[in-house]
C-alpha cells in the first residue's frame, strides 16, 4: 500500500515529540492531498494490527480525525473507524479519552491538539478518570445512509482480520514443555475461532479422514533395498573433456582470418563444420571478422553463413557483408548465397546499389573497368537465375549500363534489360 519512502516519512511523523497538531501539520506537508486517504487507510491497518506503540497510536488517531475535520460526519471517511474503535474500548485509558475528546464538541478537540502524546499519558494515567462517552448512536446515525454500502456482517463488527496468537511467556513455555502444551494450543484455536465471527453463522462441516494408501511390495523393496541389490555409479567420461576437434577448427579459423588456407586445411574445416552443426557458433567468427574471412577464404565464408541462417545474429552478418568493399570474392559469396537460400530482398537490392556506387566512385580507370565487368557479370547471373526482379531496379541498372556503355559487359547487360521490357 505504501512505498518504502512513504513508510519512512509516516513513521518519522508518528515518532515526533511535538504536539498532536504539529504532527497533523507535518503529515499534510509530507503527503499531497491526493495521497491522504491512501496513507490514512494504511494508518488504520497499523492500528488494527497493533503495529504502533502507545504514543504513536495517539498521534495516529489524531491525524485520522484531523484530516477531514472540516467535513461533516456524513462525509468524514474515517469517522466509522473511530466510532468502532471507541465502541470496543482500547486497553489504554489515554487512548479511550482521546477518542472521547475527538468525537465530542469542537472545544475539546482544540484543547487536546495543543498537547503532546507524552503529556496525554501523564494527564490520563492508567486507573484515572474516564471521560464521558459521546453519543455514539447519533454519530452512527450521521453516516448510517453511507454505511448501507458496507456488508451487513462488517457493520455488525465481524472482522475478517485474525490476529496472531500471543506468544507464550517464558514461564508458560516451561509449563507447556512439562505437559500443558496441548491445553495452550487448544486455547489458541478457540481464540482464533472466536475472532472468526462468521463461523457462528455456518454449520460445521465434518469431513472423514482419507484412508491410508496401501503400499505395494515393490515399493517396500525400493525404500529398503536388500544387501543383494547393487547400484552402479554412472559416470560421464565426456564431462569436462577437451573438444580436440573444436580446438583445431578454432585454430584453423584464426589462420583463415589472416590469409588463405591450403586446400587440405579448407577441407578439414568444411568437414568439421558439416559433422557438428553447433561448431559454427564456437569457431571464433564474429560479424567484425567476416570481411577478412570473405577476402581470404570465400568458400569457408559461404559455408559458415549458410549454417548461420537460423541464427539471431544473421542480420548483423548481412549488414557487414553489404557494407564491405566490393570485390570478386564478396560478389562470389553473395552470388552463391542467393542461389542456395532465399536472401532478404532488401539485402540484395542494397548490395546491388552498393556495387553500382562503388563503380562510379572509383578513381583508377583500370580498376574501374575491371570492377564494372565483375558487377555486370554478377547482375546478369542474378537476372538469368531470377534471383531479383529487374523491374525493381530497372532505372538504376539501365543508367549504370548507359554510363559504362563503352565496356562490352555493360553493353551486354543493357541488351539483356531490353529483352525483358
Amino acid at each position: 500500500m505504501l512505498t518504502v519512502k512513504e513508510t519512512a516519512a509516516l513513521v518519522e511523523i508518528l515518532q515526533g515529540a511535538g504536539s498532536l497538531e504539529a504532527a497533523a501539520g507535518a503529515f499534510q506537508r509530507a503527503f499531497v492531498r491526493a495521497d491522504h486517504f491512501r496513507v490514512a487507510a494504511a494508518i488504520c491497518v497499523m492500528l488494527e494490527d497493533s503495529l504502533l506503540p502507545a504514543k504513536q497510536r495517539l498521534v495516529a488517531l489524531f491525524i485520522l480525525h484531523d484530516l477531514y475535520k472540516s467535513e461533516s460526519p456524513a462525509v468524514h471517511p474515517f469517522l466509522p473507524f473511530l466510532v468502532s474503535h471507541l465502541q470496543n474500548p482500547p486497553s489504554e485509558l489515554h487512548e479511550r479519552n482521546l477518542l472521547c475528546q475527538l468525537l465530542s464538541q469542537p472545544a475539546g478537540k482544540d484543547a487536546v491538539g495543543k498537547k503532546t502524546a507524552a503529556e496525554l499519558e501523564v494527564l490520563w494515567p492508567a486507573g484515572g478518570e474516564q471521560l464521558p462517552t459521546p453519543n455514539l448512536a447519533a454519530l452512527r446515525q450521521s453516516f448510517a445512509e453511507r454505511d448501507t454500502q458496507v456488508p451487513e456482517a462488517r457493520r455488525r463488527g465481524i472482522s475478517p482480520l485474525v490476529q496472531d496468537p500471543q506468544p507464550l511467556e517464558p514461564a508458560a513455555a516451561g509449563a507447556a514443555d512439562a505437559g500443558a502444551s496441548g491445553t495452550n494450543g487448544l486455547g489458541d484455536l478457540l481464540g482464533i475461532e472466536q475472532q472468526l465471527g462468521l463461523l457462528r453463522f455456518e454449520p460445521q462441516l465434518l469431513r472423514p479422514p482419507p484412508p491410508l494408501l496401501d503400499s505395494r511390495d515393490e515399493e517396500i523393496m525400493w525404500l529398503n533395498p536388500h544387501a543383494d541389490h547393487s547400484f552402479d555409479v554412472l559416470w560421464d567420461f565426456a564431462m569436462c573433456a577437451d573438444n580436440v576437434k573444436g580446438a583445431e577448427v578454432r585454430e584453423l579459423m584464426s589462420k583463415a582470418f589472416r590469409g588463405p588456407l591450403v586446400p587440405g586445411q579448407q577441407q578439414q574445416v568444411l568437414a568439421e563444420l558439416e559433422s557438428d552443426g553447433k561448431l559454427v557458433y564456437h569457431c571464433g567468427l564474429t560479424p567484425k571478422r567476416l570481411p577478412d574471412l570473405v577476402e581470404n577464404n570465400p568458400v569457408i565464408a559461404i559455408e559458415v553463413l549458410l549454417k548461420l541462417m537460423s541464427s539471431s545474429q544473421i542480420t548483423d552478418y548481412f549488414s557487414v557483408l553489404v557494407n564491405m568493399d566490393i570485390s570478386l570474392h564478396s560478389m562470389e559469396v553473395v552470388n552463391r548465397l542467393t542461389t542456395a537460400v532465399d536472401l532478404p530482398t532488401e539485402f540484395v537490392h542494397l548490395y546491388i546499389s552498393n556495387c553500382i556506387s562503388s563503380c562510379e566512385n572509383i578513381k583508377d580507370r583500370y580498376m574501374q573497368n575491371r570492377l564494372v565487368r565483375l558487377v555486370c557479370v554478377f547482375l546478369q547471373s542474378l537476372i538469368r537465375n531470377k534471383i531479383i526482379n529487374v523491374q525493381d531496379l530497372f532505372i538504376e541498372v539501365q543508367a549504370f549500363c548507359i554510363e559504362f556503355s563503352h565496356i562490352r559487359e555493360a553493353a551486354g547487360l543493357f541488351r539483356l534489360l531490353k529483352t525483358l521490357e
